[in-house]
């Protein structure tokens, strides 16, 4: 099917905005949504949205979007050829480098350097690639709480492509729960725990929020990682209290920096301590302790 790119141009601040808000909005559907940096002297970026079917449909919720930002930007559109967007662009992207952790695509493997844990993710499987700062962000934060910590057992709620999962698993050789709503990611997920050899550690389930039976016979954890939203992380904060063990710690992402301490109120509501903050590229990742 051939696949319609909309597109416009904006700012920094507003396109990280932005970006949050189609993601949330278009998640259901799967539509890609890119963000590319094309001035950097001005700070100019350009916003794509990939859309296939109705195209009209989508372009009228992106507008509907936009003007509840207040942002009112034309929306140019472009008809692509009927390529493998998804493969093609990550074939494109650098290895990412996050404290000890080296995520790359099969083409990068002879880029790692000596005494790097290196991901691989699967070009055309992509549900979380380390490229955003979110997940770069977790990457960084976990080596920091795993070098000071021990924990025996962890989960991976919101997996993805199991990045994290995979991170924990390599960094700690510890049982993983990796967990996700999205039955296709959580395939992904085991492909990627398989292809990066912590099959063993990590178990991949269909989940939503700790709605299944395999979060009884797993907690309580001593370590949670959960790149999400925002609005979803603050329901889940008395979810998140129940299930880590006393003194355990959570990692929390997918925070825009002006959501942070509202965020952070969630959670210490639930007896969690605010232990520190990382700022990447305009999200942030939180550690708490319980």
């Amino acid at each position: 099917m051939t696949q319609t790119r909309l597109h416009f141009i904006t700012g920094k601040l507003e396109s990280i905005s932005i970006f949050a808000a189609f993601e949330a909005a278009f998640e259901d559907e799967g539509l890609p949504i890119a963000v590319l940096e094309v001035d950097e002297d001005r700070d100019i970026y350009e916003v794509s949205l990939y859309a296939d079917g109705d195209v009209d449909a989508v372009e009228a919720r992106a507008k509907d979007i936009l003007a509840g930002l207040s942002i009112a930007k034309p929306i140019g559109r472009e008809a692509l050829p009927d390529i493998d967007w998804v493969a093609r662009s990550l074939e494109g992207l650098k290895p990412v480098r996050a404290g000890r952790f080296f995520v790359h695509g099969a083409h990068d493997r002879r880029k790692r350097h000596s005494g790097e844990l290196a991901i691989e993710i699967e070009a055309g499987l992509a549900f979380g690639t380390g490229h955003h700062g979110t997940t770069a962000g977790c990457l960084e934060m976990l080596e920091k709480v795993m070098r000071r910590e021990h924990p025996r057992n962890a989960l991976d709620l919101g997996t993805g492509s199991a990045v994290l999962a995979i991170a924990v698993a390599k960094l700690a050789h510890i049982p993983v729960l990796a967990t996700d709503i999205d039955p296709v990611a959580v395939r992904v997920a085991a492909a990627n725990a398989r292809l990066n050899h912590v099959k063993a550690l990590v178990e991949t389930v269909t989940a939503p929020g700790f709605h299944h039976p395999i979060f009884g016979k797993r907690a309580p954890f001593d370590l949670i990682v959960a790149n999400i939203l925002a609005r979803p992380l603050m329901r889940l904060a008395p979810q998140m209290a129940d299930h880590i063990a006393l003194g355990g710690s959570i990692v929390l992402s997918g925070i825009l920096e002006r959501q942070r301490d509202a965020v952070v109120s969630a959670y210490v509501g639930q007896n969690f301590r605010h232990v520190r903050t990382l700022h990447r590229e305009g999200w942030v990742t939180i550690h708490l302790k319980h």
